[in-house]
Parts: structure tokens; sequence; C-alpha cells
């Protein structure tokens, strides 16, 4: 049986997402294309590890997973916390500042949960010595629980959050998000 093609995804940071950050809405939109490419490298993961076990492509899959929620995915909260979500909350739509109650705690959930979804992947990205034994019934809900919380959370950003707060957004207030998330990831000093 032939693997599951795991290299099919690059690695988080080989290539740069098709919008950049003059286009701050487009970006984070790129991330979420991102998180979603990353989310199904783990579905392929789970299932290679399932037919062809714990294999060096195994291993680089879940290191590629482990890097980008490390890295990129806290600083795309970051970049919606302190950029997107603020004018919302401080405008007058009610039913708005509700989804965007509901996305905060989302992140903070996102948080808590991907520790324990790493911890699971760190057993195939540095599998050591001992023989692959395949993922517990825990280590598995472990990952569906990560996993699952991102579909509706993407889709009421971009669906409801990202277009409300674009349109109350300037070409100054952009600009000035575009410099901070390009400051923070080290693209300018």
């Amino acid at each position: 049986m032939v693997g599951v093609r795991l290299h099919e995804i690059s690695q988080s940071g080989q290539h740069p997402p098709a919008s950049g950050f003059e286009a701050p809405f487009e970006m984070l939109t790129a991330c979420h294309e991102r998180v979603q490419r990353m989310l199904g490298l783990l579905e392929r993961l789970r299932a290679h590890l399932k037919t062809q076990g714990c294999d060096e492509q195994a291993t680089q899959a879940a290191r590629d997973v482990m890097r980008y929620f490390d890295l990129a995915a806290p600083l795309h909260h970051q970049d919606e916390e302190l950029h997107v979500f603020p004018p919302l909350l401080a405008g007058t739509d009610e039913v708005l500042k509700v989804v965007v109650r509901r996305l905060q705690q989302d992140h903070q959930a996102m948080e808590v949960a991907w520790p324990k979804a790493r911890a699971v992947l760190l057993k195939v990205a540095e599998p050591g010595e001992a023989a692959w034994g395949g993922f517990s019934a825990g280590d598995e809900a472990v990952l569906d629980d990560f996993a699952g919380r991102y579909a509706r959370h993407i889709e009421d950003e971009e669906q409801l959050v990202y277009p409300a707060a674009q349109s109350d957004l300037g070409a100054a207030t952009l600009q000035a998000m575009s410099a901070d998330m390009m400051r923070r990831r080290g693209v300018i000093g």
C-alpha cells in the first residue's frame, strides 16, 4: 500500500502566504488557509500512522504541524485580538459583539487545547527508540478536540467579523495594523 502523501504540504515558513502584510485582512484570510492546510496535514498524518506506522515522513509531518501551531497560529490570534476585535467590541452592533466574545473564548480554548495536542504529536515528532504502538483513544480525542475548534471559528471570522472590521477601519489604521503585524514577525525593525 502506498503511504499517504504527507509531503504535499510545504513546511510552515517555507513559502510566504499569497497575500502580503500591505493587505492585512487578506493576510489574515491566507493564514486561515494555512490553518486548514495544517489541519488537513494532521488528518493525513493520522491516517498514515494507522497504515504505515511512524516513519520519517510521519515524523516530519508532525514537526511541520507543531511548528505552525507553535509559531504562526499564536501570532495570527494576536493580530485578531489587537486589531480586529477591539473596534468591533467598541461598536454598537450587539450581535457582532456576542460573536467576537465567543471568538475570544475560542482563542483561549485553543491556547489550552494546543499543548495537549502538541504532547500527542511529540510522540511522532520525537519517537525515540520504542516501537510505534499507535495513538490511544485519549490521544485521538485530544487531536479531534483541537482540530474541531477551527471550522466554525474561521467561518465566523471570514463571513462576519473581518468584513465588519474592515469596513470600519480607515487607511491609516490598516497601515498601522500592517506595520504591527510585520514588526511582531520580525519583518521590519
